[in-house]
């Protein structure tokens, strides 16, 4: 599951519905590093205010981002990753063109890595702290190839500012330097997006 921005109406949504996800189990793309769970910016905090608080899964599961030992905490995910296969992969996208936190460059093979936050990314999300220098600037993320497993993915994507990532991502060659890119290679993607984000298509 994402989260930020995009995928908020969705999960409006599922709470909203008749649904009943107590015997789903849910996995969250990524975390920052150094937010406690408990931090009302953390990625455990927004998932507990939008969805979970409301909607209760048989479980969940997030990267810990508060590990003494991250490359471990990575390598635990991914442990979590090869026991619950992923039947539906919620994504939004940078405006870099990152899915997760996979930032331009990341091999397509990867798995559970600690990321260093590009300064777009920084600034994208400086929006949801008090100022720039609150935001972390470290991630764990479930990586690209761990994201390419699910068996169904449906990304999200709002705004102009998200025009050309889609438009990469959609259109343009698959490269790493484009980490969405890659799901042109994925037998089952869709998007759902607003005019000014599809501006380019």
């Amino acid at each position: 599951m994402a989260t930020g921005s995009s995928p908020i109406a969705l999960y409006q949504e599922m709470v909203e519905s008749d649904l009943d996800f107590s015997e789903l189990y849910s996995v969250n793309l990524d975390e920052y590093v150094g937010l406690a769970p408990e931090h009302e910016q953390s990625y455990h905090a927004f998932m507990k205010a939008q969805l979970f608080d409301a909607k209760p899964f048989k479980e969940n599961f997030l990267p810990d981002g508060m590990a003494e030992d991250l490359e471990k905490a990575a390598k635990d995910y991914d442990d979590v990753l090869a026991q619950h296969d992923i039947d539906l992969q919620i994504l939004g996208i940078g405006s870099n063109g990152h899915i997760g936190f996979n930032e331009p460059g990341t091999p397509f093979d990867s798995q559970t890595h600690v990321v260093d936050l590009t300064d777009s990314t920084i600034e994208a999300n400086s929006r949801f702290f008090a100022s720039r220098d609150q935001v972390p600037t470290k991630a764990i993320s479930m990586g690209i190839a761990s994201i390419m497993a699910a068996k169904k993915i449906i990304l999200f994507a709002y705004g102009d500012k998200k025009a050309d990532a889609i438009f990469k991502m959609v259109k343009g060659p698959v490269t790493e330097k484009v980490p969405a890119s890659v799901l042109q290679n994925h037998p089952d993607v869709t998007l759902i997006l607003d005019q000014a984000a599809a501006a380019k298509l």
